[in-house]
């Protein structure tokens, strides 16, 4: 069962999320520009898109937001505009357990405020946010249904889930495509630019072991949350799930 990430020599959970918050401290220098490179440039247009679809649960009146392992903020800054563009007032926060991203993150938001956890261990009570975001941070957890459960936990009555991952593309052409620059040319690319080829090595690995989208959806319902639905993005290169509690 994928139950969860599986980096190289790390079995146990606190291995691995050790081993996960030193491979991001090693590559935070680079991890914006290669972001950008290597999705060329779709990385934004994915990360409005989770914006505008979250909408609703911004909207709320003292509306709540937090964005878990939200690395560098580029998510966490895309809730921001939005909130702006549409007239909300919903406070936002983001937190992940790497410090180095944290740091790199502070100078992009204007008003968002930022916490050093890690997402399976949240120091926040029961039921104190509207909306949950993720994105690409989901599949480093160590367990994926305690990952679930803990942000069941901390969501409000009528809050939502919203996770922004990557997938494996099914169509005759792409597929094989996708599978040829994830597995030889982005751990190439980077590699070569970050200086940590393990790290770039990896992520495609991650990738693959990730459960399909209709596994997630599935784990979504069996750990509380309802109405869960999924769209494939790019071709299904990334999905994103939503689900209600």
């Amino acid at each position: 069962m994928k139950a969860g990430a599986a980096p190289p020599g790390a079995r146990e959970p606190q291995q691995v999320a050790d081993w996960v918050r030193r491979m991001f401290a090693r590559i935070a220098p680079r991890y914006d520009l290669l972001n950008h490179l290597l999705s060329f440039g779709l990385d934004w247009l994915w990360r409005r898109r989770v914006a505008r679809r979250v909408r609703p649960w911004l909207l709320r009146p003292d509306a709540r937001v937090l964005d878990l392992c939200c690395g560098t903020g580029d998510l966490l800054r895309a809730l921001e505009l939005e909130t702006e563009r549409v007239g909300a007032a919903a406070l936002l926060a983001g937190c992940d357990f790497c410090h180095p991203m944290l740091i790199l993150a502070r100078p992009k938001l204007r008003r968002a405020y930022l916490i050093e956890a890690d997402a399976l261990q949240l120091p926040l009570p029961p039921s104190s946010f509207d909306l949950l975001t993720v994105a690409f941070g989901f599949r480093n957890l160590a367990n994926y249904r305690a990952g679930l459960a803990e942000m069941r936990r901390v969501l409000r009555p009528g809050g939502a889930a919203a996770i922004l991952e990557f997938s494996q593309p099914t169509g005759r052409l792409l597929a094989p495509l996708y599978r040829w620059y994830a597995t030889r040319m982005l751990p190439c690319i980077g590699g070569w630019i970050s200086g940590h080829p393990d790290a770039y090595r990896y992520l495609p690995e991650s990738v693959h072991r990730f459960p399909t989208p209709e596994e997630l959806a599935c784990w979504m319902r069996e750990e509380g949350f309802s109405r869960v639905a999924f769209e494939s993005m790019s071709g299904g290169i990334v999905c994103l799930h939503v689900g209600v509690v």
